[in-house]
């Protein structure tokens, strides 16, 4: 076999550069360096293939090189580069005293080189974002002269970061409108493939993390569907998968996809935890102790706090909804009023409103839970998300019900419920037409109230939501007679329309319900009737006279 000629290897890596394989990028044009020094080209390309790879190390000693070799060469804006994103990088890992640094290092070579140079662009990023929580006016003047010097130059990476940064500084600003046009215009040059990997990594994470914090889950599942094809694009990229994953999961919590949102956590949670560990591990950690308090599993849920706790995330609220459903009230209503006082802004204010709603009417504490819906009411005023809307609906009606005004408060349920609908929220939906049906029972409407209670238990047996079962169990009674197999209502009706011959599509287009779901029912009525085909439960539900519409 011929050896691999430098030549061969450089155009091999080149290749694989332009086709995003990082791996055999960083492989081949390693082996050129071996044979012999790269030039500046293919050493900021082997850089840019470390950075992918996470190779932090690899990453740190090419870019030092890259800055000396083009110092030495003449190229001294092209070397203040190399130093920019070294020391970002740097302090992005929490090497604050080196990262700097190379940035006053990056300075000084511009400095001395005189004249105007793009990269004095990038060195006003950290400038910018070290002033961004403070002074959100002065980070969005620092980054409109970001846009100019990047609008000067021609420079499509700086100039989407420049709009990045102004678009989150507005949001903060309170001026949502601009401040998203502006996102959605950087996700425009991101998803049309106009700036490079890291910048379009960098700016997806960053965006969807942004539609979060506003309760966009629109955009948030728009952008995160194309960070998942940008990821999968790339087998090799290793940087803000953990993210994706991590978004993935959230978005099938809220969905109603519970086991599927576990997996994508544990996922994320793995990947965010490869050398060097990433802070948005302490989130793929907090999400799965809120999948654990859903379904009951409490022991496990505040295992999973105590480690949130550890990488010194929030815990609130989700610990102190998990101390309400074991029982203690007050100590929940205590930690939930402790987090309000900590938190500054009003979307971070409003995932702790929400849940202290519930808490302060179970203790008796109606003027305080007015204040605060009202201030929830504020807050999605404000903002204007459906999310937000439909959470402060909610609280309204929640505290006019035990305001004894139960006809103000079925009309606000009633809208927070079709908000849930249409955002495909189902267990919010289902939480919601639990209070319509107490509603219902106080305006002496039994029927309806049952019939609400019936449908919030349906899903909350879908999902596995075992402490709102009991909680329907309680205010409702027990729920309707099951069969001699132990079936649940939603079981039973599967099984008939299983018996009527109705393929898994079919039946989830009837129960509006996922394949999905259909299919963990069909196997739950398998093992419960100790069945093992569709013709068996078919035989089985005319055996025992199923068929018929009643229980």
């Amino acid at each position: 076999m011929q050896p691999v000629t430098t030549a061969d290897a450089l155009d091999l890596g080149r290749e694989a550069f332009r086709q995003r394989a990082w791996g055999d990028a960083f492989a081949r044009l390693s082996e050129a360096d071996g044979q012999t020094p790269l030039e500046l080209d293919d050493l900021e390309r082997l850089a840019i293939a470390a950075h992918l790879l996470s190779r932090v190390d690899d990453r740190e000693k090419i870019l030092a090189r890259l800055h000396h070799d083009a110092a030495r060469q003449g190229h001294p804006a092209r070397a203040a580069r190399a130093a920019f994103w070294l020391g970002f990088g740097l302090i992005q890992q929490g090497e604050l005293a080196r990262g700097s640094g190379w940035l006053a290092r990056a300075a000084r070579v511009l400095e001395d080189a005189g004249g105007e140079h793009v990269e004095a662009g990038y060195l006003l990023l950290p400038v910018a974002l070290q002033s961004f929580d403070d002074d959100p006016a002065g980070a969005n003047t620092v980054f409109e002269q970001i846009a100019g010097i990047a609008e000067r130059f021609a420079d499509p990476d700086l100039e989407t970061l420049g709009r990045l940064g102004r678009g989150q500084a507005l949001i903060r600003l309170g001026d949502r409108k601009r401040g998203v046009a502006l996102l959605d215009e950087a996700m425009i040059a991101v998803t049309g493939d106009e700036v490079s990997p890291m910048i379009a990594g960098l700016v997806y994470c960053s965006v969807i993390e942004s539609c979060q914090e506003l309760f966009d889950l629109r955009r948030a599942q728009e952008w995160t569907e194309a960070l998942t094809r940008w990821c999968a694009s790339q087998p090799d990229l290793v940087p803000f998968r953990g993210q994706c994953l991590l978004q993935r999961a959230e978005l099938a919590r809220i969905h109603g996809a519970w086991s599927d949102a576990d997996v994508e956590a544990r996922r994320a949670h793995e990947a965010l935890m490869r050398p060097p560990p990433e802070p948005e591990a302490g989130a793929a950690l907090y999400l799965q102790a809120e999948l654990h308090r859903l379904r009951g599993t409490f022991a496990e849920a505040d295992a999973a706090y105590r480690q949130v706790s550890h990488w010194g995330r929030p815990t609130e609220p989700g610990l102190a909804q998990l101390r309400f459903a074991q029982g203690h009230a007050e100590a929940a209503a205590n930690a939930l009023r402790r987090a309000l006082d900590e938190a500054a802004d009003r979307p971070t204010r409003a995932r702790i409103l929400d849940p202290y709603v519930e808490v302060a009417l179970a203790t008796g504490a109606v003027e305080s839970a007015r204040t605060a819906a009202d201030e929830l009411t504020s807050i999605g005023e404000e903002i204007g998300a459906p999310v937000l809307v439909a959470m402060a609906a909610r609280a309204d009606g929640a505290v006019r019900l035990a305001e004894g005004d139960a006809r103000a408060a079925l009309r606000e349920l009633r809208r927070s419920w079709g908000v849930w609908q249409d955002v495909d929220a189902p267990y919010e939906a289902a939480r919601t037409r639990l209070l319509i049906g107490l509603a219902c029972r106080a305006l002496g409407d039994q029927d309806t109230a049952t019939l609400e209670f019936e449908s919030a238990r349906q899903v909350f047996e879908e999902l596995g939501a075992m402490p709102d079962l009991s909680r329907v169990d309680e205010i409702a009674g027990p729920s309707v007679p099951r069969t001699a197999g132990g079936l649940t209502g939603r079981e039973l009706e599967v099984l008939r329309l299983v018996a009527s011959g109705k393929t898994n599509r079919a039946i989830a287009a009837d129960l509006f319900i996922s394949e999905k779901t259909v299919a963990r029912h069909v196997s739950n009525i398998f093992t419960k009737l100790d069945l093992s085909s569709r013709s068996a439960a078919t035989a089985y539900a005319y055996e025992h006279d199923l068929l018929s519409s009643s229980t």
